[in-house]
């Protein structure tokens, strides 16, 4: 039974990592003016987005938020993946 948490936290890490390095690149993208529309934009964010939206639906509900010119909703969800890929060794 202890191998299969292994098993599935290693994989959830991994999964993790997967989505974070998609949003770096996906920021890294943004920051140089690629186009979102084609090829590896559309991919990235077709993996990214559904992980932002319900932040990003979170975050909309705070009226003090709105006009910032940073996206705060990508940033918040780049920090609690973050967290939970620190956090996960320790239950597996």
């Amino acid at each position: 039974m202890e191998t299969i948490a292994i098993i599935l936290s290693r994989t959830v890490l991994l999964a993790l990592g997967a989505v974070q390095l998609a949003m770096l690149l996906r920021m890294i993208l943004s920051l140089i003016g690629f186009d979102e529309e084609g090829g590896l934009g559309a991919f990235l964010l077709l993996l990214t987005e559904p992980v932002i939206l319900p932040m990003r639906i979170l975050l909309s509900r705070f009226r003090a938020l709105e006009g910032l010119p940073i996206d705060l909703s990508f940033m918040a969800t780049y920090l609690l993946i973050s967290f939970l890929s620190y956090s996960l060794p320790i239950i597996g």
